[in-house]
């Protein structure tokens, strides 16, 4: 509004009275002065305090006709009525007078239960169990590996099959995330075709442990969450294992365990197979007191690692093929 006589600083202070919004704490519809039903006293105290306004920030009298009078007063009384405190924040109109909008609140720092909130927890890998176990012999390589798939506390299968045949001489048995464990079984047996097809024999046992190590390897900024132990027969026709970690290094080795249940079965494995900590002679195996350690070994591991359990495939290779071989384990 415009007032004879006003400077322009005049002008501004009643443009910034005018824009100035009250609202009101007191439970009530704002700018009804905390009145239910906006009565006529409040109504003329409205008017009495936007009287009192003008003539502060305009340095005269209040408006003529034009504003005043009852019409104008009960108009115009919503707009100015005095609050509780003043909010300088968003608002919205709305039929009652301007709403104040409360400003979104900041995501909170706890969690649920009191505990502070370090980050979120998805991730792109999961654990899913298995257990790989692979033993060589002077001519013979026995692979082992169970059959259970879960996640956390709950079993999402008693019967799938971590181990891929790749030729007749050599198998890799895998633990950690299924969804890796598939791909990288997809990946390594296709490139064994290949192989195949390009130079019109089969690939040896330690070509595909070289193969398995850059597989890996050229996954290292995103690797495959994968535990590996192949086993097989050499081109010398000597058993061989050969042990992995998940961006590709790789070691040939007498016995192996990766998965789950490493750490359940590498102690028995170092006594019973490395005879390391012993003072008798170290002696050999046959196939046949292999294969029996192992279904021992897997009954230990079951016993203490939920992830490990129900089915243990047994794959035995030797200069003259491979056959396999299932052995029950407890189903809880």
């Amino acid at each position: 509004p415009s007032f004879p006589g006003t400077d322009r600083a005049g002008r501004a202070r009643v443009s910034a009275a005018t824009h100035a919004r009250p609202v009101s704490t007191c439970g009530s519809v704002p700018g009804k002065l905390g009145l239910r039903g906006g009565s006529a006293e409040g109504l003329t105290m409205a008017a009495a305090h936007r009287a009192e306004m003008f003539a502060s920030a305009a340095g005269g009298a209040p408006p003529g006709p034009t504003m005043g009078g009852a019409g104008g007063d009960a108009a115009m009384a919503p707009m100015f009525a005095p609050a509780d405190r003043m909010y300088a924040g968003p608002t919205v109109w709305s039929s009652e007078g301007d709403l104040a909008v409360a400003p979104e609140s900041a995501p909170s720092a706890y969690g649920p239960h009191g505990h502070a909130v370090e980050h979120h927890g998805w991730s792109p890998y999961d654990f899913n169990g298995g257990t790989a176990l692979g033993i060589a012999g002077d001519d013979f390589c026995v692979l082992a590996c169970d059959t259970r798939l879960s996640t956390g506390y709950s079993i999402l299968s008693r019967d799938v099959n971590r181990a891929a045949v790749l030729t007749d001489h050599c198998v890799v048995a895998t633990g950690g995330c299924w969804t890796d464990v598939q791909t990288l079984h997809k990946v390594l047996k296709s490139r064994v075709d290949m192989y195949e097809h390009e130079h019109e024999s089969a690939i040896t046992c330690t070509a595909v442990a070289q193969m398995l190590g850059n597989t890996l390897y050229y996954r290292r900024f995103f690797p495959y969450y994968a535990f590996n132990v192949v086993g097989g027969i050499d081109a010398e026709g000597k058993g061989a294992v050969f042990t992995y970690d998940a961006v590709g290094s790789f070691e040939r080795v007498k016995y192996a365990a990766q998965g789950a249940g490493q750490k359940l079965i590498i102690p028995l494995l170092d006594n019973l197979v490395g005879n390391k900590n012993r003072t008798d002679p170290a002696r050999n195996l046959s196939i046949d007191e292999t294969v029996e350690m192992m279904k021992d070994v897997f009954v230990t591991a079951g016993e203490r690692d939920i992830y490990t359990g129900d089915n243990v495939d047994i794959y035995i290779m030797t200069a003259d093929g491979m056959r396999k071989e299932r052995f029950e384990l407890k189903a809880d």
